[in-house]
């Protein structure tokens, strides 16, 4: 190699050091024990397989898992704003509700506290990706109805994305004896109900 190509090659990388790298976009995963991962190894939940999905296909964006075991849309509302200010997501995907509506807590309410979220991301600038939840008939057939319709018309509103359902396909086996936390083996499903709802909002401009 001649002296100036050498010098060259050594000015280029001296550039290139000196560029700063590029920040990782975050997804910050806004749910209860369904995306926590309870009863399970952190590592099978769907949350953590995602981060491993995209790794491969989205490598630049980080996924911050906001989850807690519990957790309601009511304390969701109370979270979110700190949330979005702290991990700065480019996406937030809510799953909350489900605790809410086991306790028979007013639908109308239920949908006003995941509206707020909603907004609060949206305001952000943050892209949304709602899961919805659908409730056993433990208070007869009515309310499981009315607490479906709260995510397609929050959906419809606020004009963000919609997983209808993120147990859709798992069979009642692959749940844990409280019948309502999937297994390890059903984490994948969750994850393919997830990832085409997800990846155009990744794609997004």
């Amino acid at each position: 190699m001649n002296r100036r190509l050498k010098a060259f090659c050594w000015l280029l990388a001296a550039l290139a050091l000196s560029l700063p790298a590029q920040a990782a976009r975050n997804i910050l995963v806004f749910g209860d024990s369904l995306s926590a991962g309870y009863g399970i190894a952190r590592d099978a939940s769907w949350v953590n397989l995602m981060q491993q999905e995209l790794r491969q296909t989205h490598p630049r964006f980080e996924v911050v898992n906001a989850s807690i075991s519990g957790e309601t849309a009511s304390g969701g509302v109370r979270r979110i704003g700190k949330a979005l200010q702290k991990h700065r997501p480019e996406v937030v995907i809510i799953e909350l509700g489900a605790n809410d509506g086991l306790r028979g807590a007013a639908v109308a309410g239920i949908e006003k506290n995941l509206d707020q979220i909603i907004r609060q991301s949206l305001k952000s600038g943050a892209r949304v990706l709602l899961l919805g939840i659908q409730l056993p008939p433990n208070y007869g057939l009515e309310y499981p109805r009315q607490f479906r319709a709260i995510y397609p018309a929050l959906a419809k509103r606020h004009k963000v994305a919609l997983v209808p359902f993120i147990l859709e396909g798992i069979a009642p086996e692959q749940f844990q004896p409280d019948n309502l936390h999937p297994i390890a083996a059903a984490q994948p499903q969750i994850l393919r109900n997830v990832l085409p709802s997800l990846f155009p909002l990744l794609n997004a401009k």
